[in-house]
């Protein structure tokens, strides 16, 4: 299980990274079923195992929070035995996993909070903790006009703006990235996810930049919602993912090289507030 998760995680077949923390972290409830003869061969599999997921992505902080969480616990509990080390490791799953979800939830709900009925909305890319927002600001009554750029070359917008559209409240609009400045001037505020907060820089789908750039120039407000693990101000560094050229190309060619980043780097001076299941922060 712990191979197939990396596998799926280098894939980026989840596309959530708050998703991705969870997967990952309970696919090492796979060692608790084998054996080990000493307590020191437990925690070096464990070591190595976690050191696999973290690798298979080194994007996403709360991949990397959790299973760093993970590991310093059992290691930090100093088992004794097999057996406690296992069942140290059972609790320190079952605890990120409910830190992750329950911080997803809570800064949903905050994020919520801030949107006001009747705002026309900009979003990009698939956010699940977007998605959340809106959802429970609709359960409170609440209607909203949103544009959903598709997300090229994987086009996730499109999952995005299909979910949204089927919700009672929504007038849901898809258009390509590159027009997010025609419809821009009749937004009042841009809502997105974030893959990561590290120092002054919002990681995030590629793409966030020339919308959260074109929303600056048009004093449109940006507003970021996500859980405050993926805000990281030291012992992690991004490394952005350049994936297939043929998410671009069909057609394979030696004619020139095709540039697929995964990911851009938007400065957070380009954004207006960040909400986490902590607080709402005006930048």
């Amino acid at each position: 299980m712990i191979d197939e998760t990396a596998a799926e995680i280098a894939d980026m077949q989840t596309h959530s990274s708050s998703v991705v923390a969870v997967k990952a972290a309970r696919s090492l409830r796979e060692l608790t079923a084998r054996e080990f003869p000493t307590v020191d061969a437990y925690l070096k599999t464990l070591e190595q195992n976690s050191n696999v997921l973290r690798n298979a992505n080194l994007s996403h902080a709360s991949l990397h929070n959790t299973q760093r969480e993970v590991v310093e616990h059992v290691l930090g509990s100093e088992p004794e035995t097999v057996q406690g080390a296992k069942r140290e490791t059972e609790q320190a799953i079952e605890r990120v996993v409910e830190q992750v979800e329950q911080a997803k939830r809570r800064a949903a709900e905050q994020a919520a909070s801030e949107l006001e009925n009747g705002e026309t909305i900009m979003t990009h890319d698939y956010s699940t903790t977007v998605l959340s927002a809106i959802t429970r600001a609709l359960e409170d009554g609440a209607e909203f006009t949103v544009y959903v750029t598709e997300a090229r070359p994987r086009y996730l917008g499109r999952k995005m703006v299909r979910r949204l559209a089927n919700m009672e409240g929504i007038d849901a609009t898809l258009t390509v990235d590159g027009a997010c400045g025609e419809f821009l001037p009749d937004v009042d505020r841009v809502l997105l996810g974030m893959t990561c907060i590290v120092d002054d820089t919002l990681y995030n789908r590629v793409g966030t930049y020339p919308m959260a750039a074109t929303a600056s120039d048009l004093d449109v407000p940006v507003s970021v919602v996500g859980s405050s693990a993926k805000i990281v101000d030291g012992g992690f560094a991004f490394e952005n993912e350049f994936r297939s050229p043929s998410e671009v190309l069909r057609e394979p060619t030696n004619e020139f090289a095709v540039g697929n980043p995964a990911y851009d780097a938007t400065p957070t001076e380009l954004v207006d507030t960040v909400v986490t299941d902590r607080e709402t922060r005006v930048l």
